[in-house]
């Protein structure tokens, strides 16, 4: 699949800019937002929106999964406005329980084609904001002090020299843990998956809460392998620490990392400012200030130029609708509490 990661900087962004700007620019009121991305590039996202448009952000952030959760447990009495970022698979199944809303931006047409497909795959109910592969990143030192061959493929993680040296999330809260399900059940077929994940425990030392977590303990040389998406590894490496990323050569998904309005959100005007205004280029051309290195969802955004290569890496079709869906998401993730979470050291 070919996203066109290297697409040129469009010279309207300036005046694009502007003119959203001042249609923004002093609205009143709150907004509440759940953001499932990294806090750096949440706490970005905040100030900036509230500096242009003085609207005040009440912003928590959660995981995909908890944030699922949260909706669900609050959908007779919303309070959140907003939810940006995360998986795409949690945003599908929200749309799915009715727990989100429908909203076509204007900047609908500015959007790459997978961003159009999620939105249409939903019904009109989230949008895609970011693209993301799936793979990991290891530690260089802790590899070369071992003498270990670095991890390209899939297969390479079960090796007995990786023994309690791998970090992977847990799918029930981790939108990231949850694609790499979905996505081995793609590639290997669901039961050879799961036999996978079986052997794989073996040399699982934690399942974190947070999908980021795993290579930033990598980096500080806490455990030798994380399996996250590619950007996460690539952000670690940026600040310094010896990662270096993989796709495996199998085959990997990928995410869309998405933006839903919340289906009863009391600020709901506002909510939609958030919407279009998360869509313009120039604010997704801002997220590289917080070494966010995933591809932008808007044609004329400008990628950071750390961002992995979607076309040197071999992506699965992955099936968004079926693996967003409810009753897939709940089977998948029942299965792997029974047999792998049961058994997790």
């Amino acid at each position: 699949m070919v996203f066109g990661i290297r697409t040129a900087f469009c010279g309207l962004l300036g005046a694009t800019a502007l003119v959203a700007a001042s249609s923004s620019a002093q609205a009143a009121g709150n907004l509440n937002l759940i953001c499932s991305a990294d806090v750096v590039v949440c706490e970005l996202l905040e100030n900036a929106f509230e500096q242009e448009t003085g609207v005040s952000v009440n912003m928590v952030r959660l995981s995909s999964g908890e944030t699922y959760a949260k909706l669900r447990a609050e959908a007779r009495n919303p309070r959140t406005d907003v939810w940006w970022g995360g998986t795409g698979d949690p945003h599908l199944q929200a749309a799915a329980d009715n727990l989100t809303q429908q909203y076509e931006s204007p900047r609908q047409s500015e959007l790459r084609d997978w961003a159009i497909r999620q939105y249409e795959a939903s019904g009109g109910k989230t949008v895609g904001v970011y693209a993301g592969a799936l793979g990991w990143g290891y530690n260089r030192d802790l590899l070369a002090a071992k003498g270990l061959e670095p991890p390209l493929c899939w297969a390479d993680l079960l090796k007995p020299g990786f023994k309690g040296e791998i970090q992977i999330a847990n799918p029930n809260s981790s939108g990231t843990a949850y694609t790499a399900l979905a996505s081995l059940v793609q590639i290997m077929g669901e039961d050879e998956a799961f036999a996978y994940q079986k052997a794989l425990n073996d040399n699982v030392s934690q399942y974190t809460k947070s999908g980021s977590a795993p290579v930033k303990s990598a980096g500080r040389g806490e455990t030798m392998v994380g399996v996250v998406f590619m950007h996460d590894a690539v952000a670690v490496a940026a600040e310094g620490f010896p990662i270096e990323a993989v796709a495996p050569c199998e085959g990997t998904g990928y995410e869309v990392g998405s933006m839903s309005i919340v289906r009863g959100a009391r600020n709901l005007e506002n909510a939609k400012l958030w919407y279009d205004w998360a869509l313009r280029p120039d604010v997704q051309s801002r997220l590289k200030e917080a070494k966010s290195f995933q591809l932008p969802s808007n044609k004329l955004a400008e990628p950071p130029p750390e961002a992995p290569d979607f076309d040197a890496i071999k992506l699965i079709d992955y099936d968004f609708e079926k693996y967003g869906a409810t009753e897939t998401r709940r089977a998948l993730l029942e299965r792997w509490d029974k047999e792998i979470g049961a058994s997790a050291q």
